[in-house]
């Protein structure tokens, strides 16, 4: 059976799943459910001097019949008194334990934060991670994302947090920033025991058409938000993947966060280094109960691999990913349309020719199902992406595996295209219809088919 234990930075937890600093841990009820329910950890929600909150604080973007496939928030810090939060620190910490009990913290001065860090502390928190980056509200006061965006002033406070703290601290890294590696850096220049990314996406979710105000709105207007929710979840994993790349950051512990919501999330957030993984939206739209269907399936994909802790793959993804110079140019794949499978629905043609490039063909003879032109085919893989039936249509590699070769290789060998109409250029032959074709042929979209 798998164990799914962790030592994170010396924070000890039954299992790798956190939920995140944000409103599903407001209070220390909300806490105590989750960990009943199976939360291995949890980060309070940010605690500073309380703010004052708006009413009407989310928005969403909805994917057709899809809802939250993006959230957006513009909640701030907590706006409870700090002695509440405290009490209840206390609470959940004397019956949970072996949990990890995490306090975000966002202050402004030194002394705030060696002040509020010892209240922490007194109250039993596992550790602290240090809240660099809100995108909203917080920012607007130098802090938050302001501080995430500033590596100097970032790597500043994580000192002073350093020469306070006596548990584990964990510094939590904006997105909102061209280069993740530099607040990375300055973060583990600074001594922090840990990393926590992504915060969330700077963002406006959507227009209301009626007042012309941002979502949420709030009386009329609206400001930007930060965004999170599966959407985010590929902007995370490209950011994790660059600290964790990094030869001066990637010893470093990285709890990662950004639209995890299925037991395949977390453990792709492993293969590329996590060794915790933090939830939010999920929870929010869902309840803590999805933490069961995240157990159950890295239990299974644990055993069926053979890994006994979740160490035994973290980061195994982090050798396959690298800059598209070095790719296997002569790697050719195609694709292939399984017959039985295909519903006649035409996507895969539509996407093709109008999107990509002209490789599938209508049926001629009166069946349904369309054809790959080989020649055509360049693997793009747009046709097997858009067909609502799974595994009907899949790509199949057509060269031996024998050669290999890359641009970079070219390019060390002066033998890359560099006039305008090169021989050497990868599309030199490749078939394109002329412009008077798109007259000539029968047209098919969603409407359904129509001639010239």
């Amino acid at each position: 059976m798998a164990d799914l234990s962790v030592n994170f930075a010396g924070i000890k937890a039954p299992n790798p799943f956190w939920l995140a600093s944000a409103p599903p841990t407001n209070s220390g009820y909300q806490i105590t459910k989750a960990y009943d329910a199976g939360w291995g950890g949890a980060v309070w929600k940010t605690l500073g001097i309380p703010t004052i909150n708006v009413s009407s604080r989310y928005g969403a973007t909805n994917y057709r019949d899809t809802r939250m496939a993006g959230f957006s928030n513009i909640e701030l810090i907590s706006d409870r008194p700090l002695e509440d939060n405290l009490r209840e620190m206390r609470e959940v910490t004397k019956r949970f334990p072996d949990h990890a009990t995490i306090a975000s913290l966002m202050v402004d001065t030194r002394e705030e934060w060696i002040d509020i860090i010892k209240q922490v502390e007194d109250a039993g928190a596992k550790g602290i991670e240090l809240n660099f980056g809100c995108p909203h509200g917080m920012c607007e006061r130098g802090m938050g994302s302001a501080v995430g965006q500033d590596p100097v002033a970032l790597k500043a406070i994580v000192e002073w947090v350093m020469d306070a703290a006596n548990i584990p601290v964990i510094t939590k890294l904006s997105p909102n920033i061209s280069h993740i590696t530099d607040p990375g850096l300055a973060a583990v220049e600074a001594n922090t025991d840990a990393i926590s990314l992504i915060n969330t996406v700077k963002s406006i979710v959507g227009i209301d058409l009626d007042t012309y105000a941002p979502y949420p709105v709030v009386d009329g207007k609206g400001s930007n938000g930060g965004y999170c929710g599966p959407a985010v979840k590929p902007i995370a994993m490209h950011m994790l993947k660059d600290l964790k790349q990094h030869p001066l950051i990637k010893d470093t512990p990285i709890s990662g966060i950004g639209g995890i919501e299925t037991w395949r999330d977390v453990v792709e957030f492993i293969l590329l280094g996590a060794t915790s993984v933090q939830v939010c939206t999920s929870a929010m739209h869902y309840g803590f109960g999805i933490v069961r269907e995240m157990e159950a399936g890295l239990i299974k994909f644990m055993d069926d691999k053979g890994y006994s802790t979740i160490y035994d793959f973290a980061g195994k993804a982090l050798p396959n990913i690298t800059e598209w110079k070095n790719l296997n140019l002569k790697y050719d794949v195609k694709a292939k349309i399984n017959e039985d499978k295909c519903i006649g629905c035409d996507l895969c043609y539509i996407a093709c020719d109008d999107g990509a490039h002209q490789a599938i063909a209508l049926p001629t003879d009166g069946s349904r199902i369309p054809s790959i032109i080989e020649e055509n085919c360049v693997g793009c893989n747009l046709c097997s992406l858009v067909c609502p039936v799974e595994d009907c249509i899949t790509m199949q590699q057509f060269d031996d595996g024998t050669q290999h070769e890359t641009w970079d290789e070219l390019t060390e060998s002066d033998r890359i295209p560099n006039t305008w109409n090169d021989d050497r250029a990868g599309g030199k032959g490749h078939y394109v219809p002329e412009p008077s074709m798109a007259f000539d042929t029968v047209k098919k979209d969603k409407s359904g088919a129509r001639t010239k």
